[in-house]
């Protein structure tokens, strides 16, 4: 390996490093409880490095949340609605899309929205978060005007909003917090609730 790919390679293994302490630190005690030397001792590398590599404790969440949203399995599930041509199997894709999300993110999402009131910077990243969520869940209401799945009086804006309500993250919270039901409970309600609020 010639000296540049090594670089290279240190390069993203510390980043990896840094993001992946920031993560733990952040879901098991929380942002405000979280110093940046911790992440650096956890990833073996200096304070100045972690500010270099991610900006400091904000930059870090950003960069998290930005990593998920712009993911390769994020891209193969908005490619796979896109070419959908089933409106349950659409349905059903979605469905499982976000509740597969939402149990591999809550614990870091439930920190987001604690410090949001308070940080600018969170409340950003907080937004990329919803705004990547909105944007699959336009494309999968488009895409269910486009099949003419829509129940009568249901344009594809109204099919997003309510995609919204049922989907979103406080959705989520509100079924498994307040209610108490595991993913894979809310799964099957939403694969009954959802055909019969959208479909004709």
């Amino acid at each position: 390996m010639s000296p540049t790919n090594r670089r290279s390679e240190y390069a993203r293994m510390t980043r990896e490093a840094i993001l992946d302490a920031a993560r733990s630190f952040f879901t098991e005690q929380g942002y405000y409880a979280t110093k940046v030397e911790q992440i650096a001792e956890a990833a073996r590398v200096a304070p100045a490095t972690v500010y270099a590599v991610g900006g400091g404790k904000s930059g870090l969440l950003r960069t998290l949340i930005e990593t998920s949203v712009n993911s390769t399995e994020n891209g193969r599930l908005l490619a796979e609605i896109q070419a959908a041509t089933d409106p349950g199997h659409l349905i059903r894709l979605v469905v499982a899309g976000t509740s597969a999300r939402f149990g591999q993110w809550s614990t870091l999402m439930r920190q987001v929205v604690a410090a949001a009131p308070q940080e600018p910077a969170v409340r950003e990243a907080m937004e990329i978060a919803h705004d990547s969520l909105r944007n699959g869940l336009r494309l999968t209401a488009d895409r269910l005007a486009t099949l003419g799945a829509l129940r009568d009086g249901l344009d594809a804006a109204d099919a997003a909003d309510i995609l919204w309500l049922y989907l979103c993250n406080a959705a989520y919270f509100v079924r498994s917090d307040d209610l108490g039901w595991p993913l894979d409970r809310s799964e099957s309600w939403l694969n009954v609730a959802l055909p019969r609020e959208l479909l004709c």
